[in-house]
């Protein structure tokens, strides 16, 4: 992790890396989360460095109440902080408000006890099934080198097909291929846990063909995936790809890497699978997070509905009325 001048005294800088040790060892948080956590305390030992006259040390932190921390929020969201980005800051520091109790450094329940900002309900924005299937095609990719155009098709189609993160694909080894039957995987998702996730015959058939052409040697413990110079490749790459496909196919700026696993649980849900199903195939830890996707079902069998019914608007302004 990048080091950063923290403002805060000895102590509370030593008991704060302790923390992110422990979520990184012990709790085995996602690195990503970890980097979030990181930056989003540091922001508030800056803020309370202007807040509390110097850098804070442990003293300070115990001495904090509901309002000072409802300050650094109005703070952020000054800076143009969006509510999703201020419920996660706020996490991460009732994380370390907690882990800093649990030392019998402070009492900070009242400071814990502040609500997170509300957060904006919004529906994850799938493709249409004949989208995805362009997305994944291999006929589509259009890079100078044969290898590389195998492997954009074989990550894309793993997004839609196994329903994976970017950095699930991604961390995936050579082993995990290592026959051309393999039907399952085993990925390690959020938090080091691990889950079955299915392999379609056309994502393992993409993934022959890009290990084929692969001008790299991939070992059963390497990364499957490389980037055009050999290194194991970069989540900022198929990115990138997604955007030059949206451009290529006219897709919506919502058509991302991310929106390919939305895809594949929306998909699923829209052909009677089983919602429970879903959750454990896409690694959610609460099935409430799966449910998301009942609104996109809902609201696309709508669409359709006012679409297609030739007395769909009346009956709408009927029920209205």
């Amino acid at each position: 992790m990048q080091q950063f001048l923290i403002p805060a005294k000895d102590d509370l800088h030593k008991a704060r890396a302790d923390w992110l040790k422990t979520l990184s060892r012990e709790r085995r948080m996602a690195p990503l989360t970890v980097e979030a956590y990181e930056r989003d305390t540091r922001q508030f030992l800056q803020f309370l460095t202007g807040h509390c006259g110097g850098p804070p040390g442990i003293a300070d932190i115990e001495g904090l109440r509901p309002a000072d921390l409802r300050a650094f929020l109005a703070w952020r969201r000054a800076d143009g902080a969006g509510a999703r980005t201020l419920g996660r800051g706020l996490a991460g520091i009732r994380s370390l408000l907690r882990f800093l109790e649990r030392r019998g450094l402070v009492n900070a329940a009242g400071a814990v006890a502040l609500r997170s900002p509300r957060q904006p309900k919004s529906l994850p924005k799938p493709l249409t099934a004949d989208d995805a299937r362009r997305v994944v095609s291999a006929e589509v990719q259009s890079a100078e080198e044969p290898w590389i155009a195998a492997r954009n098709a074989a990550v894309l189609t793993l997004l839609y097909g196994s329903g994976l993160r970017i950095s699930e694909a991604l961390g995936l080894s050579g082993e995990d291929f290592s026959g051309n039957g393999a039907q399952t995987l085993r990925v390690t998702g959020k938090g080091g846990k691990t889950r079955l996730v299915p392999v379609l015959p056309v994502a393992a058939a993409a993934v022959a063909e890009y290990r084929r052409l692969c001008p790299y040697h991939v070992g059963p413990k390497e990364r499957l995936f490389r980037g055009a110079r050999g290194g194991p490749l970069d989540p900022a790459i198929v990115q990138r790809e997604m955007r030059r496909l949206r451009s290529a196919l006219a897709l919506p700026e919502t058509a991302t890497p991310h929106a390919l696993r939305h895809s594949f649980a929306t998909h699923l849900l829209a052909r009677g699978g089983d919602l429970r199903a879903i959750q454990e195939l896409l690694g959610h830890a609460s099935l409430s997070t799966t449910q998301v996707y009942t609104g996109v079902d809902a609201a696309r069998l709508l669409d359709i509905y006012d679409a297609a019914h030739p007395r769909a608007r009346t009956a709408t302004l009927r029920q209205l009325s």
